[in-house]
């Protein structure tokens, strides 16, 4: 039996711009009822990935599909609105001068009990079946939302793209929101392609996520895999604040202050970078200039002297000169942890948390 198709796939996408390529050579697939996030930096080109899909915009080269059938190339090209494919934006477009009902209705083509049964529906499922007869005025920016959702997926489509949807939202409603928008793409079965340059977000919504940068996808993953089995320095900076200290590779080892670390298939002479997050470094206290011995899962523990401790709400951020290079490292504690500033303490590294890569600069 063969394989299904994919709900959503898109083969090697590209697009310029007055001679700038803003989408290269862009691949990647969607299973039905699956969430695929398209996450990078402003202008590496995520927005442009969905304009393409949606048909607003045309590749220069590359394919789309939507359960196998081809959707559009270079010479062939459905319409947007026949791609069975619906769209949820920043700014929630409702019309103004209809109501409720009218606005989820827009895009439905059945007679006017099956239109209604299906708004019902769909209202209900969001909570605001008692605004079926409001205007959009009435309700707030979090309702508009739900509606605007609700909106997208009366008429069922198969793929839902969405370019940032949540950002305008107030920081109290929008975890609660992402969470129902979720279940019910979930439930209608419809496969999710979501734009954000938010990590959190990606992480919180997406089955699988695709780093973009500079046009290009650097890696795709589930969230897990992308955030700990990361390609390079900038995706490991991309999720969270890090560390980084360089050394030199002689016999596939580095030296540090820190003790060795392994650089497998790197040239003597090299130099890599190690980059190790906050949240993965261990503080002891200094025992008149000693600190704890060495271990197989910490390493050789360096001094440093804290320079600054703030409290973060969760977690307390420590900052320490350190003694070797006068580097800063940063090192984060849960709860309350603020030792004043000058004071000696010793940091520890987990082995298995930390990446090594060639040495680069970063932008």
């Amino acid at each position: 039996m063969a394989a299904p198709h994919p709900r959503l796939e898109i083969q090697h996408l590209t697009r310029r711009f007055e001679g700038k390529t803003v989408v290269d050579d862009v691949s990647l697939s969607i299973q039905p009822g699956h969430v695929t996030c398209l996450l990078g930096p402003s202008g590496c080109g995520k927005s442009t990935t969905l304009r393409m899909i949606a048909g607003v915009d045309m590749q220069d080269s590359g394919n789309i599909y939507v359960d196998g059938n081809l959707v559009c190339d270079t010479v062939f090209r459905i319409p947007p609105e026949r791609r069975s494919i619906g769209l949820m934006f920043q700014d929630f477009a409702l019309f103004p001068h209809l109501t409720v009902e009218r606005n989820v209705a827009f895009g439905l083509n059945g007679t006017r009990s099956e239109n209604r049964a299906r708004v019902e529906q769909l209202l209900d499922r969001v909570g605001l079946l008692h605004f079926i007869d409001a205007y959009p005025h009435e309700l707030s920016g979090g309702e508009q939302q739900r509606v605007a959702l609700a909106r997208a997926l009366a008429p069922k489509p198969r793929v839902m793209l969405m370019d940032e949807p949540f950002s305008g939202l107030d920081n109290r409603l929008r975890d609660g929101i992402r969470d129902e928008t979720l279940a019910l793409l979930k439930e209608e079965g419809t496969s999710v392609l979501l734009v954000t340059h938010e990590p959190e977000e990606a992480m919180r919504m997406a089955d699988e996520i695709a780093l973009m940068r500079e046009g290009r996808i650097v890696q795709r993953g589930a969230p897990y895999n992308i955030y700990n089995a990361p390609a390079d320095k900038a995706a490991v900076a991309f999720f969270s604040d890090i560390n980084v200290i360089t050394g030199t590779v002689q016999g596939a080892l580095t030296e540090t202050p820190f003790g060795q670390f392994l650089a497998p298939g790197v040239p003597d002479g090299a130099r890599v970078d190690i980059v190790f997050r906050p949240q993965h470094v261990s503080i002891d206290f200094d025992r008149q200039g000693r600190g704890p011995n060495p271990t197989a899962i910490q390493g050789t523990p360096a001094r440093g002297v804290v320079e600054r401790a703030r409290f973060m709400g969760s977690e307390s951020l420590v900052e320490f000169r350190m003694d070797h290079d006068g580097q800063v490292l940063r090192a984060t504690v849960p709860n309350v942890f603020l030792p004043k500033i000058g004071t000696p303490m010793w940091l520890s590294v987990r082995r298995d948390r930390c990446f090594v890569f060639p040495a680069q600069d970063m932008d």
